[in-house]
């Protein structure tokens, strides 16, 4: 753990520990708690930034690692990323080898590091290129000349965290020697299933900044086929998974490095038109407090008529709002805002129009490892999930823990949906007349047409009789 936003990392674990998530634990157990101890460090550092007497700590004393320190962010700068994705990796690899009581190293990967391919099974691929000699490359060159050849280094993949991912799989393969390795690919995590609260989620990662952003009314359009399966995991479901991997290497010790893709496309799958429709339904039964607009909004497949949609539904309300805010003295943030969502909304683009075949053999032996007991307690069965169920979980989420609206400003904020509502309605009645009397105007042969099926109505007319 790092220090962040000066705050060290004592404070950020007494936070963390405080939150919501942890409410359960504390009731339950509250001096299991006192158990976490942090470590100070930092995976963009030599040596992860650990001190020596920390090393020695984590030497003598840890038997389990999970390994899911990673830059996220799929537009970061190649260098950096492959300082975090793979330096850090490796690094940390080299610690594990000094640990004396190691039982399982468990990497958290990413079922889209192998996105160039249709079909992605339970297996390390060959990577585009020697790890090593990328990471070497980085050391050397200055960042503007990588930035300059990151296009054609990344190749058919669409940003460079897939690509650093996929090269530290490889890594880890080489690195790892004997030690007892497994590595997970979640695909996009989303809000928790069960627990520890239905619904949680505090991060605008993935789609959740989109989908909240939609909520608010604010964004209403983007690239996205949706009738392609959107594969999402819930989050505790992930981490049931990585601590039966953990287990299961530990006794078993199997042969190499064993991979588990946690993905829902094969088994329980759900389409982006489904996942999004349902999103506006339970936003509009659980509206946000402070809606700007009634939540709507379309996937598109054609990225000029997505294009027009943005222009229309997105930057002319934003400036139009900007301008407003200007004109009485307040602060303008709207133009702003929408970039920030139209950059999010590009680095999923990807994702909601292509789609993949990810096998999960070893996801489903593993669970039949379990015995009944463990298979309740540590479920991560993907066939389980309720979508309909989970995704009003997810929107009551957003609405919670995101956006902190307290549940008694429901009220106010439907009958808040109701005039909006009644706003959007009007603003497209006349958007239809604008349109239309412009076409009138401009257009002679529209003008002829729309005569001629005038005649045509009125003739009808007379020929219906008025009396029996």
């Amino acid at each position: 753990m790092r220090p962040k936003k000066g705050q060290d990392v004592a404070t950020r674990l007494t936070q963390l520990l405080n939150s919501p998530l942890f409410d359960a634990v504390r009731a339950e157990q509250p001096q299991s708690v006192n158990k976490v101890i942090p470590i100070f460090g930092d995976v963009t550092e030599p040596e992860l930034g650990i001190s020596p007497s920390d090393q020695k700590v984590l030497i003598d004393n840890v038997s389990v690692v999970f390994h899911s320190a990673a830059t996220v962010k799929f537009d970061e700068a190649l260098k950096l990323s492959v300082t975090i994705n793979m330096l850090g990796t490796k690094q940390l690899v080299a610690l594990c080898h000094r640990m004396m009581s190691l039982e399982a190293l468990v990497h958290v990967s990413t079922a889209y590091c192998n996105c160039d391919r249709e079909q992605v099974n339970e297996i390390i691929y060959p990577p585009p290129y020697d790890p090593e000699k990328i990471i070497q490359c980085m050391d050397w060159m200055d960042e503007e000349l990588v930035n300059v050849i990151t296009p054609h280094l990344i190749g058919k993949r669409p940003n460079t965290y897939t690509f650093t991912k996929a090269l530290a799989e490889h890594m880890l393969l080489k690195e790892s020697g004997n030690l007892p390795v497994a590595i997970v690919r979640p695909s996009i995590v989303l809000s928790a299933y069960r627990e520890p609260l239905r619904g949680w989620v505090d991060g605008w990662n993935g789609p959740t900044g989109v989908i909240a952003a939609a909520g608010k009314g604010i964004f209403r359009t983007m690239l996205c086929n949706g009738s392609m399966v959107a594969d999402l995991v819930p989050v505790d479901l992930v981490i049931n998974l990585l601590v039966c991997v953990a287990w299961h290497t530990a006794t078993t010790r199997p042969d190499g490095i064993k991979v588990y893709n946690c993905t829902t496309g094969m088994q329980r799958p759900i389409t982006w038109k489904d996942f999004v429709g349902n999103c506006f339904n339970y936003f509009h039964k659980h509206p946000l407090r402070d809606t700007i607009w009634y939540p709507d909004g379309t996937c598109s497949t054609n990225w000029l008529l997505n294009m027009v949609g943005e222009t229309i539904m997105h930057i002319i309300p934003a400036y139009t709002m900007d301008g407003v805010s200007k004109m009485c003295g307040q602060k303008a943030y709207m133009v702003r805002t929408h970039e920030k969502l139209k950059k999010a909304a590009e680095c999923l683009e990807y994702f909601s129009t292509h789609q993949w075949q990810f096998t999960n053999t070893n996801v489903v032996a593993l669970q039949d490892r379990l015995c009944i007991e463990d298979r309740r307690e540590f479920s991560f069965d993907v066939k389980e999930i309720q979508w309909q169920s989970y995704i009003e979980n997810y929107v009551l989420g957003i609405r919670h823990f995101i956006f902190k609206d307290p549940p008694d400003t429901l009220c106010a904020a439907r009958k808040n949906l109701q005039w909006l509502y009644l706003l959007h309605r009007c603003v497209q009645v006349l958007g239809v007349v604008l349109a239309w009397r412009l076409v009138m105007l401009r257009s002679s042969t529209a003008r002829s047409v729309w005569l001629s099926l005038l005649g045509v109505l009125l003739r009808f007319a007379r020929m219906v009789p008025t009396h029996i």
